[in-house]
């Protein structure tokens, strides 16, 4: 039996007459795209919210533009998932929310002893989108600014 779920999409092992779908087994789940919270079987057909995004695709027009180091959460390598479909990048991470320590933390333009875009005070949320070698890449709160922090300055945020 189908029904229709809070997140906007249908989710059911039958699908009615000339819907377009995709089969649970036959893709990844990514609930940005089919909604946050489904839970579906192996079995069911899937119906996103926004139906017009099925076979969807994206098409290279040139270079990407340039950015201003620090303001936009993407690198050659890594960007935050909200980039996807405007950015094409090998990688795109979900953030972790963490914050910053008591005594604070400097938030550096690349790792290790780089110039300094912003001093964070304790208790200031991080968004971490990797963690390598002792560092924290990311981005103050939502919209700030975005570099690296040594991780030993910060903590995963209770939720």
């Amino acid at each position: 039996m189908a029904d229709f779920k809070a997140d906007g999409g249908w989710h059911g092992p039958n699908l009615p007459a000339g819907t377009a779908a995709v089969k649970r087994a036959d893709c990844l789940y990514d609930p940005l795209f089919f909604g946050a919270g489904a839970t579906v079987s192996a079995n069911e057909y899937i119906l996103p919210a926004d139906p017009a995004a099925l076979g969807a695709s994206f098409s290279l027009t040139g270079p990407s533009p340039s950015l201003a180091p620090g303001h936009v959460p993407v690198r050659g390598d890594l960007a935050h998932i909200a980039m996807a479909g405007k950015w094409f990048v090998p990688h795109y991470a979900v953030p972790m929310p963490h914050v910053v320590r008591a005594g604070g933390a400097s938030l550096l333009m690349a790792a290790s002893g780089a110039e300094v875009l912003e001093n964070l005070a304790a208790g200031a949320q991080f968004d971490v989108l990797e963690v390598s070698g002792g560092w924290c890449w990311g981005q103050a709160g939502e919209g700030g600014f975005v570099g690296y922090v040594a991780a030993d300055k910060l903590e995963v945020l209770a939720s």
